[in-house]
């Protein structure tokens, strides 16, 4: 099978695992919710494998597995080490966003990110006062590093930045439940959908043909192989 096709199908299975996945949870169907979770992540970093994906966005989307995994076990030490798992995958993509040249850019990248940092302190402003005394500086700290990978998306073009600002919304939503604030309907519906939006569209935005790139922006090129 050429690795197109393995890509292609690769993909279907990601959209299909997620629309059980999705459906599932509206629907209360623990089970399958638990059993389809775990294998969304590593279907994808399949996907961006066979389109050529450079290794720190694999990376990043095994840490994004790991801390699928640790979250489905619940309580605050599975929590602590999902949040370390994702904080791994947010310097992945961190470091692939510098080498891409997100950050070349010195005007631009200060205006983002001031404007993420607004975006941060507002939020952890609010989320404060409702954060268990032992969560605080964990959340801050995680809360900043995702923020700031947030930020950097946004210097790699209009898919990456949407991906790193619903990555940011949907681990907002998470917060709010752990500080007890007032929940959407379906909640946990849309904490999913925006995740598995973001890490398609960041995994999306990160691979593909590399001869594509001389018709890119600048701040959009790869600066140095990577895998």
């Amino acid at each position: 099978m050429s690795r197109a096709r393995t890509a292609r199908t690769l993909l279907a299975a990601f959209a299909v695992i997620g629309a059980v996945h999705l459906v599932a949870v509206l629907a209360g169907w623990d089970l399958a919710r638990h059993l389809t979770k775990p294998a969304l992540m590593p279907v994808l970093a399949g996907w961006a494998a066979a389109r050529g994906g450079p290794r720190p966005l694999i990376a990043a989307l095994l840490f994004g597995w790991g801390g699928d995994v640790a979250l489905q076990i619940g309580g605050d030490l599975a929590f602590l080490a999902g949040m370390g798992s994702f904080a791994a995958g947010h310097v992945c993509y961190l470091v692939l966003f510098v080498r891409r040249g997100a950050f070349a850019d010195r005007r631009a990248t200060l205006r983002r990110a001031a404007g993420y940092a607004v975006v941060w302190l507002v939020v952890i402003t609010l989320l404060w006062g409702g954060l268990d005394a032992s969560l605080r500086i964990p959340v801050a700290g995680y809360s900043l590093l995702l923020t700031a990978m947030a930020a950097g998306a946004a210097g790699l073009g209009a898919r990456a930045a949407a991906g790193g600002a619903l990555f940011l919304l949907s681990d907002t939503l998470i917060a709010a439940g752990i500080a007890d604030w007032p929940l959407l309907p379906a909640h946990d519906f849309w904490i999913m959908l925006t995740y598995l939006a973001a890490q398609y569209l960041l995994a999306a935005a990160l691979t593909g043909d590399p001869s594509r790139a001389a018709s890119r922006p600048q701040a959009y090129r790869e600066v140095t192989p990577l895998s």
